[in-house]
């Protein structure tokens, strides 16, 4: 299988598939295309377009056989690799964990727009300004603060439904966001990152995220410069 992805440093979206699958162990070729400025046309837009009508990253391809958004993707895989249990085993968790995800795909839009994957950075000035400015973002914040705490009290943790699941790589690249802006949450959200962050899957991507040494303007408009 071919995982086509896009910049580890700035894409949350590719961030999901390729832990989920390092995390569990299932073989895969990386394929990354840098990003650019995604117009019609440009080599990333034409690039991507040959795999999937979407145009978007990540992209799953199997055998030939091409799967885009992750959610499809974390599904596919699931039902693939049934002995990896990427979702929990109990069916109202695994009704749950796929409400969160399918709530994360969907939502948190103020927190995407003002607070923009970059693992490499360190921007605890723009996060208390956007914290400040924008009562919408903290809202965001306060949820997911909520649906953590709930999920790792009912579940025991250490992770979200104990043991690994889709939901965890779902979620770690808001762990990304969180830790990039300095984003005061409670000592066991804190707790929670720190464990998600020291999983072998997010330590590599973090790790290739950090060799990148890419950057693009275009993806931050709160900076002039690396």
């Amino acid at each position: 299988m071919q995982l086509y992805i896009g910049n580890k440093n700035y894409s949350s979206w590719s961030m999901r598939p390729w832990v989920l699958m390092k995390q569990a162990g299932i073989p895969f070729e990386e394929v990354m295309l840098r990003f650019d400025a995604f117009v019609p046309g440009s080599a990333f837009k034409t690039a991507v377009e040959r795999l999937n009508p979407a145009g978007r990253v990540p992209v799953l391809v199997d055998d030939g056989f091409p799967v885009w958004d992750t959610l499809a993707i974390a599904e596919y895989l699931a039902e693939r690799y049934p002995d990896k249990r990427l979702w929990p085993a109990d069916l109202r968790a695994r009704a749950r964990a796929r409400s969160v995800c399918a709530e994360m795909h969907s939502g948190f839009a103020a927190l995407r727009e003002h607070f923009g994957m970059n693992v490499e950075a360190s921007l605890p000035e723009v996060g208390a300004r956007v914290l400040k400015e924008r009562p919408e973002v903290q809202g965001d914040v306060d949820r997911i603060v909520a649906m953590w705490t709930d999920l790792l009290a009912e579940h025991g943790g250490p992770l979200l439904f104990g043991a690994f699941s889709i939901a965890d790589a779902y979620f770690a690249p808001v762990v990304i966001r969180l830790r990039t802006y300095a984003v005061p949450v409670p000592p066991q959200i804190t707790a929670y990152m720190d464990r998600v962050v020291a999983l072998p899957g997010v330590a590599a991507w973090v790790e290739d995220a950090l060799a990148e040494h890419d950057f693009l303007p275009f993806e931050e408009a709160y900076r002039t410069g690396p």
